[in-house]
């Protein structure tokens, strides 16, 4: 059976991963459309620095992330003057790590639906007279729903799975940042594989109902703009 623990690690988990998703859903349309449109020289490298957490080892950027909370540097620093509390080994601290490394799952199917965008949709909403915020709304939202759909779903699972940022980032304390993949990595080092073996299969049966809720909302959606 799941210890009390083990519960406080999955409501933890879903909590991080919700806040995380719904950050990364205001942030990344903005910056995924100046990807697809920009033409700016820096652009490569912006682009490369959003997608380097894709090939990075999780405990690389953990390293680096870590350093950079430290209260001996600059963002760890001035956490701790206005805060009076330590970014690294709080929640806090998690979640700005869990955005950064999510940051591409989310970017990356918007920049490439952005970029597939049909331009004559926008030309006829600027001959309507729309202005930007209600082109977007409007015209482009409603287009590109699908891939927001599955942006907030990478994002949400991606953030639910991840072990090595996790535990760089947050350490191991239990109700503050001893997520899922941290309690069952802690079962399987103390030889609890049938606690571990709960948390996994949950973890499995999450990911794919998860998954057949995607393709089956895309698969009505693709069928109502065949028959329409």
């Amino acid at each position: 059976m799941l210890t009390e623990l083990d519960y406080s690690a999955i409501i933890l988990t879903f909590k991080l991963a919700g806040l995380t998703t719904l950050i990364l859903l205001i942030i990344s349309p903005p910056l995924a459309w100046w990807l697809a449109r920009s033409r700016f020289v820096l652009r490569p490298f912006i682009e490369a620095l959003v997608a380097l957490p894709l090939v990075l080892p999780p405990t690389v950027l953990g390293f680096y992330l870590l350093i950079s909370f430290s209260p001996d540097n600059f963002i760890g620093g001035l956490w701790l003057r206005l805060t009076g509390d330590t970014l690294a080994f709080s929640f806090i601290g998690l979640l700005i790590a869990s955005v950064i490394y999510s940051l591409p799952f989310v970017v990356q199917p918007l920049q490439s639906a952005f970029v597939n965008l049909d331009k004559d949709y926008l030309e006829v909403a600027a001959t309507l007279g729309f202005n930007s915020t209600e082109t977007f709304y409007k015209v482009v939202f409603p287009m590109v729903l699908p891939s927001f759909i599955i942006a907030g779903a990478l994002g949400f699972a991606h953030t639910v799975g991840e072990f090595g940022v996790v535990l760089m980032i947050g350490g191991n304390i239990p109700g503050e940042t001893q997520l899922l993949s941290i309690a069952l990595f802690d079962h399987v080092e103390t030889l609890q594989y049938q606690q571990a073996h709960l948390l996994s299969f949950g973890l499995l049966a999450f990911s794919m109902t998860l998954l057949v809720l995607i393709y089956g909302v895309l698969k009505k959606r693709q069928q109502r703009m065949i028959d329409a």
